[in-house]
Formats: C-alpha cells, sequence, structure tokens
C-alpha cells in the first residue's frame, strides 16, 4: 500500500490549506488513518486521526477548532482540512494508514508512511 500526500505550500497567518493522503495498492482496507507533522528540530507528533466507519476523530490540543480531518473510503483518500494557520503550524505533514492488504490470498497487517508534504506558514 502506498500513501502520497499533496496540497502543501506557503501561506500566509490566517490562511488556509487542505492536505490529501491518497492510498492506492493491491486488495487492501484500511482502518485508522492519520496526520502527524515534523518541525524542524522537533520529534513528529499527531496533528489528528480518524477511524474507519463510522469516522471517529481526534485532534491534538494544538489544532482543535482549526483543523478538520475527514475520509472518502471510496477513494481511499483522507483528507485534512487547516484553517487560521499560524506560523508555529510550519512542518512537513506526513499521512499514515493501518489496515489490511491481501497479497496472493494472504492477509498481511501494515502500518505505512507517506512521503511527507511542506506546510511553511509566512508571519
Amino acid at each position: 500500500v502506498q500513501l502520497v500526500e499533496s496540497g502543501g505550500g506557503l501561506v500566509q497567518a490566517g490562511g488556509s490549506l487542505r492536505l490529501s493522503c491518497a492510498a492506492s495498492g493491491s486488495t487492501f482496507s484500511t482502518n485508522a488513518m492519520a496526520w502527524y507533522r515534523q518541525a524542524p528540530g522537533k520529534q513528529r507528533e499527531l496533528v489528528a486521526h480518524i477511524t474507519s466507519a463510522p469516522g471517529s476523530t481526534n485532534y491534538a490540543d494544538s489544532v482543535k477548532g482549526r483543523f478538520t480531518i475527514s475520509r472518502d473510503n471510496r477513494k481511499n483518500t483522507m483528507y485534512l482540512q487547516m484553517n487560521s494557520l499560524k506560523p508555529e503550524d510550519t512542518a512537513v505533514y506526513y499521512c499514515n494508514a493501518e489496515g489490511v492488504a491481501v497479497v496472493a490470498g494472504i492477509p498481511h497487517a501494515f502500518n505505512t508512511w507517506g512521503q511527507g508534504t511542506q506546510v511553511t506558514v509566512s508571519s
């Protein structure tokens, strides 16, 4: 299973961005998906998490009320709508997915990461 993020970029403080994470590969189903971020010199941190149907969500305190995570299971795509962006949101954002992939008829659990997309918020 491969994950590809898109939607990062440069935005002014107070602006918005929408990140996407598309999953592809052989027969698979995803359970939980999440967005993480890593700023220079800091550890990777969880930003938002969403389960499969019915799609329960949770957020880091620093983004609550500003970011919204969602997923479209038909498209195998997850989104992160980021509003009221702050300079401290600047980081590389990574998507993560865990689930089960069927290879040669045998189910395998997986936990995989995307390559990351840069988000830069200027003051």
